[in-house]
């Protein structure tokens, strides 16, 4: 009979086995989860591929998809996924991604539903492919990846105006390029002009969650008004963060203005004190980054220019989905149109499988 848990005396280093096992157990269970849907994802191709080869060479129309689809929940009653408005996705979806080794590789790596919203929004393949790689990366959800695409966020990819590769070395000088954008989207500060610096902390503080998806992966908040003493004099910086893959702190200065020169002696100075009070030796040095309401591209550049510690500044917006340009906006259906489409399927018992 197995012994009564209360009455076992446990070795000192039970603890660290238990959280080990429980880290394997989580970790395979990922890795069950993501080869279920990489599986799925490739059975959709092969599906998708099947009938595209069979309406282009045997001439099948859409009454032949809509009898495959009866078939095949007569066969599979338990599972989902397969109704004709499903089947006709899996056959734009081999379509539109032909090398099924690309698709083994990028996009059976994420959902279903992220790849019908690739293909709803995105026709340029090569566009696609970097939104697919940006998911898997960051691990976006399909609203979160629906929003990206919306915001344009490849065009705000590595826009700032900075001095990176005057200042880190190349790996790093890249990286940073890439992490930092131009502008950046507040639009869940509301509709109010915001006006004040302090006002722009506030609110960026109060949907810090949202702020912090914004800046992007990599980013951890270290504090608000963060306090410095320097030669008896008190200082404060704005924002302070610490990223993940830059291994260094990351100062960021909120202006509610224009750009001007001076903010970057000021920005200078706090990333000086960071870099001697906070700064561990394991650590890369300080990056700045200034947001500004509005800046001259030009007048930036040449204000860093010369600077040894590296900065980017870049402008923040509240309303960018406004200035979308005409080539894109009108080919693109919203999120709602999506999510109402999709969760159509769903409540009909036709919902697309999840894993």
């Amino acid at each position: 009979m197995p012994v009564p848990v209360g009455s076992v005396e446990l070795p000192d280093d039970y603890i660290d086995l238990l959280k080990q096992v429980k880290q394997r157990v989580k970790t395979e269970r990922l890795k069950a989860v993501l080869s279920a849907n990489t599986a799925q994802i490739l059975m959709y191709w092969d599906i998708g591929h099947d009938i595209l080869r069979k309406q282009d060479q045997a001439g099948w129309g859409t009454k032949v998809v809509d009898r495959l689809a009866c078939d095949l929940k007569d066969a599979f009653p338990e599972m989902n996924g397969f109704s004709a408005r499903n089947l006709k996705y899996m056959r734009k979806f081999a379509e539109e991604w032909p090398d099924r080794a690309i698709v083994q590789r990028t996009v059976a790596q994420i959902p279903w539903r992220s790849n019908l919203t690739l293909l709803e929004k995105i026709k340029d393949s090569k566009l696609r492919l970097w939104y697919a790689e940006q998911t898997i990366t960051n691990g976006w959800s399909k609203n979160i990846l629906a929003v990206q695409i919306e915001t344009k966020l490849h065009k705000r990819t590595g826009q700032t105006a900075n001095n990176f590769q005057a200042t880190l070395p190349p790996d790093d000088s890249d990286m940073a390029n890439q992490i930092f954008k131009d502008p950046y989207l507040f639009d869940f500060l509301g509709t109010a002009e915001v006006r004040k610096e302090a006002e722009l902390e506030n609110k960026l503080i109060e949907h810090l969650e949202k702020f912090l998806l914004e800046l992007g992966q990599g980013f951890a908040f270290v504090g608000r008004q963060v306090h410095m003493e320097v030669g008896g004099d008190d200082f404060y910086i704005d924002l302070l963060f610490y990223h993940l893959k830059l291994r260094c702190y990351v100062v960021v200065e909120l202006k509610a203005g224009k750009f001007c020169p001076g903010h970057v002696s000021q920005l200078t100075m706090y990333m000086n004190i960071v870099d001697d009070l906070l700064r561990h030796p394991d650590d890369k040095p300080t990056i700045g980054l200034l947001l500004v309401k509005e800046k001259n591209h030009t007048v930036a550049k040449y204000a860093l220019t010369g600077n040894t510690k590296p900065i980017g500044v870049a402008e923040w917006e509240q309303h960018i989905t406004e200035s979308l340009p005409e080539d894109l906006q009108p080919s693109l259906p919203s999120i709602e149109e999506i999510e109402k489409e999709l969760d159509r399927e769903t409540e009909g018992g036709e919902g697309d499988d999840q894993v």
